[in-house]
Order: C-alpha cells, then structure tokens, then sequence
C-alpha cells in the first residue's frame, strides 16, 4: 500500500475479530513508531505489549471501555523523561507530546499497512492502570492501542475530515492568500 493510500484508509476501529494479531507485525509497528522524531533523538518511550486476556480485561475496565475487551493483544506507550526535562527544563513536556503524537502515528499507520486495526485510547484510571501494569511513578502512561483486525461485519472508513479550507493560512494568522498566487491542489 502506498503511503498517501495508508493514510486515507486508517481509521479508528472498535470491532476486532477474534484472531490475533502476528506479535511479529506487533512488533513492526512499534519498530516503526520507535523510528518517530524524538526531542534530541533521546530514547525516551517505552512501550509495552500485553497478551495476558485477563490483563487485557482490567485495562479495559481501568480505561471504561468496554471495547478493548475485544482485542487480543494491546500496546501501551511509556514515557521516561527525566533526561528530556534535564536538557529542555520547561519545554520537555511539550517535546514529550510532541514525540508520542510523532511515535503514535508511525505506529497506526504501520497497522493499517500490515493489515491491522486499533484505536488510539488516551483516558484511564492512573493509579489502576499502574497497578495492574506495575509501572513506576518515574514512568508517564502516555497511551494505549488495543490492535486486532477489523471485524469484517463492522465496514468502518475513516470519516471524512473537515476541509483544509478556512484552516490554512500564510506568513500570518487568518491570512488566506499567498502571494504570488499559486495553485495548490493535485
């Protein structure tokens, strides 16, 4: 698939089958999402794969997400950023979003390639979560993606996405022209 083809076809999905996913294409995807833009190409994710059913079942109620239950194997984003916060003090946290926004994506449309689906969970239960997964206080839970593929029953497309019209402007804000003019469409 090629990659402007992988965009548009990822979507958020909910209904998995019950085959599990490859741990090898699992993997992939993470490789795919460690390769992401990092602040001072610092290691500072961490990701955790979770097979365990019963396991799978409490994130799910920690998340109150009844459909995470679904997925046969579940990857959690981590984060470390003690040497983030030593080199970039205040802005090492927007650093830190900024390379799991860069890692998750990497990561979702490396599923889709491979022929999986997931869905990007960002709300729990902290102090559940880190009891069920045993994580350290030093460790921030920076996400969780529940993959599987797509129930063959539930058809879902990505929704289309508002226009780039009236959201793109140039060398100032709300500044709709670019000057000399210049088509930018296909």
């Amino acid at each position: 698939m090629d990659l402007k083809e992988t965009i548009k076809k990822r979507a958020s999905i909910k209904k998995y089958s019950d085959k599990k996913p490859k741990i090898v294409d699992v993997v992939k995807a993470v490789e795919s999402a460690n390769v992401a833009p990092s602040p001072g190409n610092l290691a500072i994710l961490r990701y955790l794969i979770i097979e365990d059913l019963d396991k799978i079942e409490k994130i799910a109620e920690a998340c109150q997400q009844e459909f995470i239950k679904g997925a046969k194997v579940l990857v959690v984003f981590l984060s470390e950023s003690k040497d983030c916060e030593i080199m970039y003090d205040k802005r090492a946290k927007k650093y830190v979003k900024q390379h799991v926004g860069a890692a998750a994506e990497n990561f979702l449309l490396t599923l889709t390639d491979l022929g999986l689906s997931s869905c990007w969970v960002g709300a729990w239960s902290d102090i559940s979560l880190r009891n069920i997964l045993v994580i350290p206080d030093n460790v921030d839970i920076e996400a969780i993606f529940p993959v599987g593929y797509q129930m063959k029953i539930d058809h879902k497309k990505q929704r289309i996405k508002p226009k780039i019209e009236g959201r793109l402007y140039f060398d100032n804000w709300k500044n709709k022209f670019r000057k000399p003019f210049e088509s930018i469409s296909d």
